[in-house]
């Protein structure tokens, strides 16, 4: 049987640093490339985005305490294919961005090689996971904390850095930068849902689950605003083809970069060690339910230590044959996916009266169904047909698997 041992910091630790280490690594240059000066615009949308989502998550989690997230909510409010839909677009979107964020890493630390980095980061991700969701909790602490704190003295110090040479420029569809650049931001905000599919270790669920969700989205969006309106103040365009962003942003200030490069790798190590420990819990749930091989299932001292290895191995994979910016716009999709049967489930969950506690008005959660909808049509082509596609193999295997027994 799980115990639950994870409590309110440290389930407010995972959120946080799951959202910090993807926001600070990854998403600055593609979306300020995409939104131009209404980068702040873009963080905006996708924040609203991710609070209505939130407000979803945040019900049905208290209603369904276990492992899992929107899979498990929507097996039980929309029927098995649906769970499944939102349980393989978890899987593959956070196997991208285990892979987009341990090649951020890479870029920071040996830029000649970025994929070396990424697996050892990667691999040490799984093996501090494997030891328990109290190291795991306990980690995710020290390290969000140590994010927070170097962030806001970034924000500061920047705002002392010279006025850029060339401001950021007026996208030319204003729309639809806007909207795509929202659609790669919402990469670095969908760390919260790590809470949810800890489901079964947290304690007191109904009461925990909501408040740190709160806790960790609040205080990640106000930290991507502040960074949304200093990083283009302080780089202009050079802000798109900056592969360290807050650090070049404090160049020559009384804030040394090399403490803010610390920071993002440790924020990046954060959001790893959160994203292994939800993606290694979403496939044993699917598991449980015979929607992936039952091995996956097992666990060693209540960790899904096979799940959780096999997941982080796919994701060194990718690391060595993928595209960092790709790689976060394939998450992106999927995970928006994720989030519309998330926002359908809850929206049927209302209507039947099934809450504990929190409840998210239905209109809302209908809003967040259509956002979701809408970003996903916005991100690149290529990214939408390469996610479809894992998707619809996924789905042909297990149709495949289901009617078998059948026969």
């Amino acid at each position: 049987m799980t115990v639950r041992v994870v409590g309110l910091p440290g389930a407010t630790a995972i959120g946080a640093g799951a959202m910090l280490g993807a926001g600070v690594f990854a998403v600055w240059g593609p979306a300020s490339a995409q939104a131009g000066s209404l980068l702040v615009v873009a963080v905006v949308l996708a924040g609203v985005a991710a609070m209505l989502n939130a407000g979803s998550t945040a019900q049905l989690a208290a209603v369904y305490p276990v492992a899992g997230g929107a899979y498990a909510y929507g097996r039980a409010e929309l029927g098995a294919w649906p769970g499944f839909v939102a349980g393989i677009g978890f899987v593959v979107g956070k196997t991208a961005s285990i892979a987009a964020i341990g090649l951020a890493m890479g870029h920071y630390v040996w830029p000649e090689r970025p994929a070396v980095v990424a697996t050892l980061a990667i691999l040490a991700s799984w093996a501090l996971n494997s030891r328990g969701i109290t190291r795991t909790s306990a980690a995710a602490v020290v390290l969000a904390s140590l994010t927070i704190g170097v962030l806001v003295l970034a924000v500061v110090a920047s705002g002392g850095a010279a006025a850029p040479a060339a401001p950021l420029a007026a996208p030319d569809g204003a729309l639809t930068g806007v909207l795509g650049a929202a659609a790669l931001v919402f990469f670095a905000f969908a760390g919260y849902a790590r809470i949810a599919t800890l489901g079964e270790e947290v304690v007191r669920p109904a009461v925990t689950i909501p408040r740190a969700i709160a806790t960790a989205l609040g205080t990640v969006l106000a930290l991507y605003l502040a960074l949304a309106l200093a990083l283009p103040a302080a780089l202009g365009e050079r802000l798109v083809t900056s592969d360290a962003p807050v650090a070049d942003a404090v160049a020559g200030s009384w804030l040394p970069a090399p403490l803010v490069t610390v920071a993002a790798i440790a924020a990046a190590f954060g959001s790893l060690l959160a994203l292994t420990a939800g993606l290694g819990r979403t496939a044993m749930a699917m598991a449980r339910e015979g929607d992936l091989p039952g091995v996956l299932s097992r666990t060693s001292g209540g960790v899904p230590v096979l799940a959780e290895g096999l997941a982080c191995l796919a994701a060194v994979g990718l690391a060595w044959r993928g595209d960092l910016t790709l790689a976060i716009a394939m998450s992106s999709f999927a995970v928006l996916l994720y989030y519309a049967v998330a926002g359908t489930a809850a929206f049927r969950a209302a209507g039947a009266g099934r809450v504990a506690g929190w409840r998210m008005p239905r209109p809302l959660s209908a809003v967040a169904v259509a956002i979701c909808v809408a970003l996903m049509a916005s991100l690149p082509g290529v990214a939408v047909a390469s996610a479809a596609a894992l998707l619809v193999a996924a789905a042909a295997v297990r149709a495949i698997a289901v009617r078998r027994p059948r026969e």
